[in-house]
Formats: C-alpha cells, sequence, structure tokens
C-alpha cells in the first residue's frame, strides 16, 4: 500500500502546455490603455454595428467565403513599456472592422490556444519547454550588459521574457493555424489571421520580436492538401524564418519585398542573390525569391514593382494556396519603418493577391506605430470581403477609442503619417534590374513541381478534434451558437435584405 504522503494528485495538464515538464502559465494581465466597455455600452455598441453595416451595404461576398481568426485575450499582453511592440493594436484594428459593420459579411471564430503538440510540428520540444518555464523578467538581460548570454535569444531587449509569453505565443499560433484548417476543410476561402505573422522565428531560437513561427505552422497545415504554397511578405524586414524553414523544398516559394542594408537594418539578409540553395540538385533551388529595397520607395513603385514580381511567379510556379504576410512596419511614419507606403500602397498588394482566384491567407506581422497598423489592416480586410468601395475615408463616430488615431481618416497622408516624406533611393533603373533578375530565376523553376505525397506533415487531426470539443463544452458555444443564429435570422450581412 502507497505510503499517504508520498503520493499526490495531480490534475490534467492544461494541453497546450509541455507534458514533460512542472508549469502553470505566468499570466500578469496588462491593463490595456483604452478602457474597457461594460455589457450595456457592448450591446449599444453592437446595434451601431448593424445600422453602418446598413448604411455601407456591408454584405456577405458572392461566390465566396471570408473569415476572421482572432482571440481578445491576446491583447492583454505587453512586451514591456519602451518595447515598439505593442499588441494592443490588435484592439484597434478591431476598433475599425466593427465599426464599420464588417464582421456582418465574415465568418468569425475565437480562436484557441495552439496545442503543444501543433507547435511541436516546427519548434523543438527542448525550445518549447524553455519559453514555457522560463520566468518572466521586468527588465531584459542585455540592458546594462550586452554581452549577457541569452538562452534561445529569450530574455534580451529583443525577445524580453514578458509575463504570460508562452499563452500569448500559443493564441498567436492559433489564430494562424485555425486559419489554415479552415482553408483546408473548405470552410474559408479568405482566411483572415492579424494576431500571426510572426516570420523571424526560427525552429529553436526566438528572433526580431517573434517566438513562435505561426506562419511555419500554418503553411504545414496548408501542405497536407494543396500541392503548392506561395509565401508573400510584405514586411519591412526580410522574412528570412519562414524561408530557412522551406528552405530545401519546390513545394512552397517565398517570395519577400523588404529593406535591405545587411550592415545596419535586421535581420540583415534577402539579397537578391539569395535564391535559395546553390546546388541546383536541391528542389528548393531557385524557390526563394529576395526584392530587396532601399529607403523611400512610393506606392506607385511598389505596386508596379508586386504586379510585375508575382504575376509572373504565378505564372511559372501556379501555386495552390497563397499565405501573405502583411506586415504593417513598411508603412510610412513607422516607428521602425524606412518606406513611403500609403494605407491605399501597401493595400495594393492585398487586392492584387485576391484577384488570382486563389485560396489565401492574410497574416498580421509588424508594424509599431499602432494606428496606421489598424488603418492598414481593417482597409484590408475590407478588401478581402469586397467592400473597400463602400465604406468612407472618414472613420465613423462611433469607433471606440477613435481619438487615439488622431486623424480622422482610414487614408492618412504622407505630410500626415510624418514629419517629411523620406528621400527616395529607389531609382527606376535599379527596380527594372531587379524584375529582369527575378524572372530570370523562375526561368530555372521547372514550371509547377509535381507533388508525390509519400511523406506530409504529422496529422494533428484526432488531438485536434478532441481538444476542439473540450473547449466547446467549456466555452459554452452552444450559447454563443445560439445568439449567432438570431443575429443571422435578422438578415444582416446578407445582400438583398438591407435598408434601401
Amino acid at each position: 500500500m502507497m505510503d499517504g504522503d508520498s503520493y499526490r494528485w495531480r490534475p490534467p495538464k492544461t494541453n497546450y502546455l509541455p507534458h514533460n515538464v512542472d508549469v502553470d502559465p505566468v499570466v500578469e494581465e496588462f491593463e490595456i490603455p483604452l478602457g474597457k466597455a461594460s455589457d450595456h455600452e457592448n450591446a449599444a455598441y453592437f446595434e451601431k454595428m448593424k445600422l453602418a453595416a446598413q448604411e455601407f451595404n456591408i454584405v456577405r461576398p458572392k461566390g465566396y467565403t471570408v473569415s476572421y481568426h482572432a482571440t481578445s485575450e491576446m491583447e492583454k499582453h505587453h512586451f514591456g513599456q519602451t518595447h515598439p511592440m505593442k499588441p494592443w493594436r490588435l484592439t484597434l484594428t478591431k476598433s475599425l472592422v466593427t465599426a464599420y459593420g464588417m464582421p456582418f459579411a465574415m465568418d468569425n471564430y475565437n480562436t484557441r490556444h495552439a496545442t503543444y503538440e501543433e507547435l511541436n510540428s516546427f519548434h523543438s520540444s527542448d525550445y518549447l519547454d524553455y519559453l514555457a518555464t522560463a520566468a518572466p523578467e521586468d527588465q531584459p538581460r542585455d540592458l546594462d550588459n550586452p554581452d549577457k548570454d541569452v538562452k534561445f535569444n529569450l530574455g534580451g531587449s529583443d525577445c524580453p521574457l514578458f509575463h504570460g509569453l508562452y499563452d500569448y505565443c500559443s493564441m498567436s499560433a492559433g489564430t494562424s493555424l485555425d486559419a489554415a484548417r479552415k482553408i483546408c476543410n473548405k470552410q474559408s476561402d479568405i482566411a483572415i489571421a492579424w494576431g500571426g505573422g510572426l516570420h523571424h522565428a526560427k525552429k529553436s531560437e526566438a528572433s526580431g520580436f517573434c517566438y513562435i513561427n505561426d506562419i511555419v505552422l500554418a503553411i504545414l497545415q496548408l501542405l497536407r492538401l494543396y500541392p503548392r504554397v506561395l509565401y508573400i511578405d510584405i514586411d519591412v524586414h526580410h522574412g528570412d524564418g519562414v524561408e530557412e524553414a522551406f528552405f530545401s523544398t519546390d513545394r512552397v516559394m517565398t517570395v519577400s519585398f523588404h529593406k535591405y542594408q545587411p550592415e545596419v537594418f535586421f535581420p540583415g539578409t534577402g539579397g537578391l542573390n539569395d535564391n535559395g540553395p546553390k546546388s541546383e540538385h536541391n528542389p528548393g533551388a531557385h524557390h526563394a525569391i529576395n526584392v530587396p529595397l532601399n529607403d523611400g520607395i512610393t506606392d506607385e513603385q511598389y505596386e508596379h514593382l508586386f504586379k510585375s514580381i508575382i504575376g509572373q511567379v504565378n505564372t511559372t510556379f501556379r501555386p495552390s494556396a497563397i499565405a501573405l504576410q502583411c506586415g504593417a512596419d513598411s508603412l510610412a511614419g513607422d516607428r521602425l519603418g524606412r518606406f513611403n507606403l500609403k494605407v491605399e500602397g501597401h493595400a495594393a498588394c492585398v487586392r492584387f493577391c485576391k484577384s488570382l482566384g486563389i485560396p489565401m491567407i492574410l497574416f498580421g506581422g509588424g508594424g509599431y506605430t499602432p494606428r496606421n497598423v489598424a488603418r492598414a489592416w481593417a482597409y484590408e480586410t475590407s478588401i478581402a470581403i469586397g467592400a473597400d468601395q463602400n465604406i468612407p475615408a472618414e472613420i465613423p463616430q462611433h469607433a471606440p477609442w477613435r481619438q487615439h488615431f488622431v486623424h480622422e481618416t482610414l487614408f492618412p497622408t504622407l505630410e500626415q503619417s510624418m514629419s517629411e516624406p523620406r528621400n527616395n533611393k529607389n531609382t527606376e533603373k535599379r527596380l527594372r534590374d531587379i524584375v529582369a533578375h527575378v524572372h530570370e530565376q523562375l526561368r530555372f523553376v521547372q514550371h509547377a513541381p509535381s507533388v508525390q505525397s509519400v511523406i506530409i506533415p504529422p496529422d494533428l487531426g484526432p488531438i485536434r478534434d478532441e481538444v476542439e470539443e473540450r473547449l466547446k463544452e467549456e466555452r459554452g458555444e452552444r450559447e454563443r451558437d445560439e445568439a449567432e443564429r438570431r443575429v443571422k435570422e435578422q438578415g444582416l450581412g446578407v445582400e438583398g435584405e438591407m435598408a434601401a
């Protein structure tokens, strides 16, 4: 008989935590500097959303479905007072998306945490275990000593150990994985996950404010169904983590548009001649396209460059799905960015990709001036649902925290976004040379590669189904489903049933 003092019952561990170490999530909620609405205020705001949807003719698009994947719990986390990454930019984005009544045109999902097994499908176990067990630190280790060693690049000024870090990472990955699953299940044609897009994280290392590479996890899911995935990155920084993850495969082509000044600008990779493995015998050769840019590129230059390159990539590679990272630090006036792009120029990339008619995930990414991040992602959401011609440029009066946008328009000018535009160092000749180089690289791509699905990413279906069923019971989603049904019965978001 076992001695009672030597046995202690422990409740089952939360499924998204490591199973081989003792850990409880350490969470200290950060008070978002935007206030919190009461239930009465939320109900009143919902009525204003419905009126806005009617006024702006926000209806479900014909012939395709758009889904929106998010969890408000992400917004409560905080990287540190001086850190440029501000998760409450997602709150501002939600403010605009809802103010225009866009949710009525989409399937809206409150996503769950990614499980440990899901994260482990790309990231190493020792890295995940440390990420979950490392104690939060109020001050970066390298603040006083720049040479201070940090394990897995965690704990420095770049990737601090903040309160609730593992929770935050699991939720971010959860939004992107949910988007990928809806694409794979044919429940969605365009899936939006603004909480994802953290493209720098490596298999066993954090990098550039990114801890978990949710894009890689999502693409691995897409590869279970789709033969070829095109990854496009319009963040101001090179999408090095995603490129590295799929470096030696011809089933994923990565195309990154970014500022390139390796001596002074992070991450210092992604030169024009960096086109994948040098060996022609490696399937990944010529499947990494990099578009290095200088300071000050304009909307017109960027759009022309994007269409010239992505149009040819689509013709040659013939992707069956697109993963588009919409990092908003490429906008003018960004705290870290160096371009002269306006919201319209940034969004033109989303519009062009949508026109290709290929299943697509829209990810978030960088963006360190929250009000401009929110403008771009809200407008790009309107493009996804086909309402970009309907919504007015003036931010609705009932939009929560409207005063945080400074200017009342969805499309600020360069002068409103920054004190003065940056000097444009991108010559027309240089841009023509880039296009010519990319087209030359694509000549070596043997059209669409054939795919023999002998080795495919691991099947997480049984784990996913068990987790989702349990969470559905815990969260009482049946009640929310009933509430959603009542809203649909009112005819909102159905073309032909709006008020004249």
